[in-house]
């Protein structure tokens, strides 16, 4: 059965805004919890600096696959080092199911750097750098299988065990600040001069148009509601739960908006009659990004996500990477005719499962951080 993410996550917590005041077991009542306008933490690089180290980690994660992307040689054992470093590491941080795949991942992205890659080709060869990003012989980018996946199931996934933490304090959500990749001044842009939004919160803050009633603003002020309510004491535990409720599933939401923005780029892309090879790699490049996205939601447990492992595997199939079988994504390239619909279908399928508006799906296909210049 479809799982209602809104009816059985966190019950509790859906109740209180159904009552203008608050009751405790006796028949005191006292008053709505006020919530600031902003986020204040007088100490959060310290009371973050775990999930700062792990966001650090990540960069160098990510820098080191991206070395590939140049024609330079990259080794297994340099990707298990950066997978493996600190702690916690990513590693430590991150799903049984994520982490199991890894090693192979890294095997192939290794194989591939310092070659070269034609998906007229393909699946020849170990595969290698096509336009500007390094793909493997099936054509798939994966850099962007680890690093995107690794936003769900090693950020996201961390999020959840401090929320599910015994004696949840107001010190916590600095923590989830920290993990979601924003910070307490809240910029809403990857490009702000300081404290820019990075990781899951940068692809949040361009998928929203700062009109106060985006998916990067719901999350600031889940965050707000949180902390204040943790704050205000245990007679606001019910605003907290929701706040927190609410909060997981605006990331969630706003992670599956970017895969929908990023499978209409390279629809589009991949739709010209006169597509050139750079036109073709970046779509490759958007398309595995998507992969990537999607597929590290997979292992998350099934009350925590709204989607369904299986709803997963069914859009990795469209995507032409499933789960554990060989991926065919050169085929959008070489065989777009037949193949590039089943994008389209994937994107129907998301906003079927989080019921996205037409005009969210319209707003979903721009970079609002580009189109405002913010």
């Amino acid at each position: 059965m479809k799982f209602n993410w809104k009816n059985s996550f966190f019950i509790l917590g859906l109740s209180a805004a159904l009552f203008s005041c608050k009751e405790d077991d006796g028949d005191k009542t006292f008053p709505e919890l006020e919530v600031p306008t902003t986020y204040t933490s007088t100490s959060y690089e310290s009371n973050a600096s775990a999930e700062l180290a792990v966001r650090s980690n990540l960069s160098a994660l990510s820098s080191t696959m991206q070395a590939g992307r140049s024609g330079a040689t990259v080794t297994e054992t340099s990707l298990t080092t950066a997978f493996e470093a600190g702690s916690p590491s990513l590693k430590d941080i991150t799903t049984s199911y994520y982490t199991e795949r890894m090693p192979n991942w890294f095997t192939e992205l290794a194989k591939a750097s310092g070659g070269t890659f034609d998906p007229a080709e393909a699946p020849a060869g170990d595969g290698g750098v096509y336009g500007s990003y390094l793909f493997d012989e099936n054509g798939l980018e994966l850099e962007q299988v680890i690093e995107k996946g690794l936003f769900g199931a090693a950020l996201y996934n961390h999020a959840l065990t401090i929320i599910k933490s015994d004696n949840l304090t107001a010190t916590d959500i600095d923590k989830l600040v920290a993990i979601f990749g924003a910070h307490p001044s809240f910029p809403n842009s990857d490009n702000a001069e300081q404290n820019k939004d990075v990781f899951a919160a940068k692809y949040a803050a361009r998928r929203d148009k700062n009109d106060g009633n985006g998916l990067y603003t719901a999350i600031k002020n889940n965050l707000i509601t949180a902390k204040a309510a943790i704050e205000a004491g245990a007679d606001y535990n019910q605003d907290r739960d929701k706040a927190l409720s609410d909060f997981r599933y605006n990331w969630e939401k706003s992670n599956m908006a970017t895969i929908i923005n990023y499978l209409l780029s390279a629809s589009a892309k991949l739709s010209k009659t006169d597509a050139t090879d750079a036109d073709k790699s970046s779509a490759l490049h958007a398309y595995s990004e998507s992969v990537g996205f999607l597929h590290g939601w997979k292992g998350i447990s099934a009350s925590d996500k709204a989607i369904t492992d299986a709803e997963i595997d069914q859009i990795l199939e469209l995507l032409n990477a499933p789960a554990d079988e060989t991926a065919t994504s050169y085929t959008f390239v070489t065989d777009g005719f037949n193949q590039l619909p089943q994008l389209q279908t994937a994107i129907e399928k998301l906003q079927q499962i989080y019921k996205f508006t037409d005009q969210e799906m319209a707003d979903f296909a721009y970079n609002w951080v580009s189109e405002q210049g913010r």
